[in-house]
């Protein structure tokens, strides 16, 4: 099944989407969107209900848009933008940022690497100055560079190599993605990483880190205006980068077979199935197909009424857990997820037709009325919480406008949720829930000799 982080992620994102959309149609902030003329994007999402800010810049560039033989260097190079630049040398943004009290971290993934500070609002332009500053003036050496690719490998160590779920996620993705680099992992692969340099480093920060390939969202205690003088005495200074060009990947062919894959591992405590289907993003589906996948994946495995989680765990029980999940956010083609971990004495095959049954009723029978309302209702009701966090609205924002999308669709996200129909789930099942279109795995217990001697 996928990580915890992973389905929580997904329905945080959709529900900040939800969240968003749903105060710019009632009462909530009025959210403003600005481009400087050096072509910089600027977010701003008003939150006076506590003198803070959360301080986001998102660049469009990520684990995909890696050169050939070259994976992991997206994220080497997130970890290397810590190290300075001529005016603040290695650590000093960071001690300003806890001597003010405040929170700082960064991500990367396939398609965008974000930084982001939680800072009292009157130190909104101390950040700004820092990130403006290392957007185009990192200084790096091979002294500081060398370690820290240290630091990347046993960084895969620990989430990759000591995580037999998450290898069995690295296993099926590099399965599902014949051709395109989604199929390769974000933190990269250990021989290649193991090649980086300091010249594969700053040939990538020259080549996609500039004020028109990112994104600043601010959340909270700012007003519009205020927050775009700011961007223009900080980032508005910075000349636009010549060779930023349009991103072009391989795309997937057709997919013609059903795969499936066991990864067997010694520290495996419960066997569990996963499986990956080939489908859109919201960025590449047609009108209203990504909202069906959304209800789709909400009716099939989102909590306890859920169509899987009945049938497998309450009323067939062959299994102690089983959901579903659906990732709009991708500038190319997306996942749909379903996973199932069996009770003690069933087999992963058994779970597997299990799921299988509940899909193949979908397909058949569609879903009914009183299942769509009932998810329209908890995925709107539940984006009025989400606006609790200024943070996760501004992770969605900048999620989406790094993979296509635009403010006002991120707005316009409940009307498309409530547009859904019953036959269009029905068909977003039977389109893109085609076995042909995924990739099975099992992970099991490795009892082998050898295994017992490698633990």
């Amino acid at each position: 099944m996928p990580s915890r982080s992973k389905v929580i992620a997904v329905a945080l994102l959709a529900a900040a989407l939800a969240s968003s959309a749903f105060a710019a149609e009632s009462s909530g902030p009025k959210i403003t969107d600005f481009t400087l003329s050096n072509g910089l994007e600027l977010v701003v999402i008003p939150d006076h209900r506590a003198p803070v800010v959360t301080h986001m810049i998102w660049y469009k560039v990520g684990a995909a848009d890696e050169m050939p033989g070259k994976s992991g260097l997206a994220h080497f190079l997130e970890h290397l933008m810590f190290k300075g630049t001529a005016n603040n040398p290695a650590g000093k943004f960071s001690q300003v940022v806890s001597r003010i009290g405040g929170q700082e971290n960064a991500f990367t993934s396939n398609d965008y690497t974000g930084y982001f500070q939680r800072v009292p609002s009157d130190q909104l332009k101390t950040v700004m100055e820092f990130e403006a500053d290392r957007m185009t003036g990192l200084q790096l050496t091979d002294a500081v560079v060398l370690p820290e690719r240290d630091v990347i490998l046993e960084e895969r160590n620990q989430r990759m190599e000591n995580n037999p779920r998450a290898r069995l996620s690295e296993q099926i993705e590099a399965a599902l993605f014949l051709n395109h680099p989604y199929g390769k992992p974000v933190i990269g692969w250990r021989h290649e990483m193991e090649g980086l340099t300091r010249d594969d480093a700053i040939g990538f920060y020259r080549r996609f880190y500039g004020p028109n390939n990112a994104v600043v969202v601010i959340a909270g205690d700012i007003e519009p205006e205020q927050a775009k003088k700011l961007a223009e005495e900080t980032y508005g200074k910075l000349q636009p980068h010549a060779t930023i060009a349009p991103r072009q990947r391989p795309q997937e062919p057709p997919p013609a077979a059903v795969r499936s894959l066991t990864l067997a591992d010694a520290r495996v405590e419960m066997p569990s199935l996963q499986r990956d289907y080939l489908v859109p993003s919201f960025r590449t589906a047609k009108p209203g197909e990504s909202a069906a996948l959304e209800v789709l994946s909400n009716i099939l495995g989102s909590g306890s009424n859920s169509r899987l989680y009945r049938a497998l765990v309450v009323d067939k029980a062959v299994a102690v857990s089983a959901g579903a999940w659906y990732d709009s956010s991708a500038f190319d083609m997306s996942k749909f997820g379903v996973y199932g971990a069996p009770r003690e004495g069933v087999t992963l095959p058994q779970v597997e037709a299990a799921i299988d049954a509940v899909i193949a009723e979908v397909i058949a029978k569609g879903i009914t009325a009183e299942e769509l309302d009932r998810v329209k209702t908890r995925l709107i009701a539940d984006a009025v919480y989400a606006q609790d966090n200024q943070a996760t609205m501004a992770r969605w924002y900048g999620s989406a406008l790094t993979t296509g999308a635009s403010v006002k669709d991120v707005q316009r996200w409940p009307e498309r949720i409530r547009a859904v129909t019953p036959q269009e789930v029905q068909d977003a099942a039977r389109i893109w829930l085609d076995k042909r279109r995924s990739v099975t795995g099992y992970l099991i217990k490795d009892t082998s000799p050898q295994a017992e001697r490698r633990s």
